[in-house]
């Protein structure tokens, strides 16, 4: 194997497993550390120079870093990332002085965002800085896209959404709202420099089954366009019997809100079993809280109407098997009927992009999504941009706040005449942590505590309000304690070999046997003679150069804590820590 090349900062990346996980690469450990200090406002602008939307996210977010988090490794459960993040945004003092300054001579190049979801905003926050002029179009009469007309209010509450919106409308975009783009062609005409499509993807699914026409769709809704409806108020009371069809986060919200708005039988319907559901575990397990059941192996055959009114729904109770890779649903010849006022879809949301006439050159796939280059988020007509649901289908939060950096990378690059495909590299920092012979700047103990639970409001209370927020987050005393369960994967073990005299130190002290000296030889053989052989090959594997005896160095970075022990006993200080610090590139000017 050839010696690993620490100076590529992403090698060190990977090793951060919960910011690599993350589609914005959040340094999590370092904001988490400020969050242990109570340095609450230092740890929200951390997470808000990378996902933009920290008490959004903090209550909403897929938490793709906690499958990723080391201390799965160590226990069952990571540590509550998305959590702790609400915590610095809910306990922090007024950051609006550390925001960025906005220049008050534009540099020309005017920009169309459609949309004001999460990836629009985005290249709002990242392009207002260099002194772009920004013309927001939004078809609702509030910011937010999805966030805020998708997420119930008990979930994430207005007054999140219009704080953190705020932060960017408040830079000096010119907001259209209540202003629905009809025309991309007309839009255009209009001499932007640049447009951003951020409009999500607004079109649910409809099921046509035997009594759909019947009802007229006056009973038989969207699940999105009605969580919408409530979110603007025109949505305030719902039947007695409600069934919720589908499997997915959007699922969940419906019937946790059909409950808040007065139904008294509310059931969830998939045909899959409930371990095959789509929605996120902590969705499922609230949903569930609240005592809503959900029927699983349920496929739905019609939609029972009586004289206009929709009484009832049929289904078969299926089978649910895998074979070869696909799902497979056997009838069981067993039929059930349940009764309901109301049928709410959650199948699965489409991107509409009628208005986007289809002689300017913007190219669609079979699926009629936009033809969008996957690096720079460019569609086939050199001036429009895609990101978040727009681009790619739904997805979530945090990955379209992602696109939308890439997409701000880009505009900029564009119409500064570069090329797109010549990204800027991310800003890196490796600074020893060693502060003494046998003193290091941070503690390295592995704490023992278990995964803290969120309170919740009282359920009687809290099924009674479409408003009041069921997740009351952290205080401060548990948000230490939780902080102290990171084990700064961040701060890393450097090598230098020619500093190592083969003591064995290191390898006696390791308390999971992560090291290893031995003979050089391919990546196969060296995993399967490693001291633990290290079977995850998505994990990388540190190999030093040749020392003395002509053995290297090999360290599993899979397993280790990063609790320093082996810079501690190294008599020779051939280990070291070094906390690694990586900030994924935004649009900035050149000399920031």
């Amino acid at each position: 194997m050839k010696p690993t090349d620490t100076n590529n900062p992403e090698y060190f990346h990977k090793v951060v497993d919960c910011q690599y996980a993350c589609p914005a690469h959040t340094p999590v450990p370092e904001y988490i550390r400020l969050i242990a200090a109570g340095r609450y406002s230092d740890a929200y602008m951390v997470n808000w120079e990378s996902n933009v939307f920290p008490g959004i996210l903090g209550r909403t977010c897929d938490r793709p870093c906690e499958p990723a988090c080391r201390r799965g490794r160590v226990e069952d459960k990571p540590v509550a990332i998305c959590r702790l993040k609400r915590v610095c945004a809910d306990m922090k003092d007024d950051i609006t002085a550390r925001l960025p300054k906005i220049p008050k001579e534009k540099n020309g190049f005017k920009l169309a965002l459609i949309g004001a979801g999460p990836s629009a905003l985005t290249v709002a926050r990242d392009l207002m800085p260099l002194g772009y002029e920004i013309d927001l179009f939004e078809a609702t009469s509030k910011a937010g896209g999805f966030m805020r007309q998708q997420i119930p209010s008990f979930r994430l509450p207005a007054e999140v959404i219009d704080e953190e919106t705020g932060y960017i409308l408040d830079m000096g975009v010119n907001a259209h709202f209540n202003t629905r783009i009809e025309s991309m062609k007309a839009l255009l005409e209009k001499g932007y420099d640049a447009v951003f499509v951020g409009s999500g993807a607004p079109s649910g699914r409809v099921l046509k089954l035997p009594g759909y026409e019947l009802d007229g769709g006056k009973n038989v809704q969207i699940g999105v366009e009605w969580l919408a409806q409530v979110a603007f108020g025109h949505q305030t009371e719902t039947p007695k019997d409600v069934i919720v069809i589908g499997g997915g986060n959007t699922a969940m919200d419906c019937c946790r809100t059909a409950l808040r708005l007065g139904a008294e039988n509310v059931k969830v319907l998939l045909r899959t079993p409930i371990s095959a559901m789509v929605a996120s575990p902590w969705e499922i397990e609230d949903t569930q809280a609240e005592g809503i059941p959900i029927l699983e192996n349920h496929n739905p055959l019609e939609y029972i109407v009586e004289d206009g009114q929709l009484k009832a729904m049929k289904f078969e109770v299926i089978e649910y098997s895998i074979e070869d890779g696909r799902e497979v649903f056997t009838p069981t010849g067993q039929f059930e009927t349940v009764g309901c006022g109301l049928v709410l879809l959650a199948i699965g949301q489409a991107n509409a992009f009628k208005w986007i006439e289809r002689d300017l050159g913007i190219e669609f796939n079979e699926i009629g999504l936009a033809k969008v280059d996957d690096v720079t988020y460019q569609s086939t007509h050199p001036k429009v941009f895609f990101g978040g649901d727009a681009a790619f289908g739904p997805k979530n939060i945090i990955t379209a706040v992602a696109q939308g950096h890439q997409a701000a990378v880009s505009i900029d690059l564009f119409l500064n005449g570069k090329d797109l495909q010549e990204r800027p590299d991310p800003s890196t920092n490796l600074l020893s942590q060693k502060m003494g012979i046998h003193e290091w700047s941070y503690a390295s103990m592995v704490s023992e505590e278990e995964r803290n639970i969120v309170p919740h409001v009282d359920l009687d209370e809290a099924i009674h309000s479409h408003t009041m927020e069921v997740e009351l987050g952290f205080d401060a005393k548990t948000a230490l304690e939780e902080a102290e369960r990171c084990l700064n994967c961040d701060v890393e073990t450097v090598f230098t070999a020619d500093k190592c005299i083969e003591c064995d130190a290191c390898i006696d002290i390791c308390p999971v046997d992560c090291l290893t000296f031995t003979k050089n030889e391919e990546e196969a053989q060296v995993r399967r003679k490693l001291n633990v052989p290290a079977h995850n090959l998505s994990q990388d594997l540190f190999v030093s150069e040749n020392l003395n005896t002509g053995r290297v160095m090999v360290k599993d970075e899979d397993v280790c804590l990063h609790c320093g022990l082996c810079a501690e006993r190294c008599p020779t200080s051939a280990w070291d820590m070094q906390k690694f610090l990586y900030i994924a590139p935004t649009a900035k000017l050149e000399n920031d």
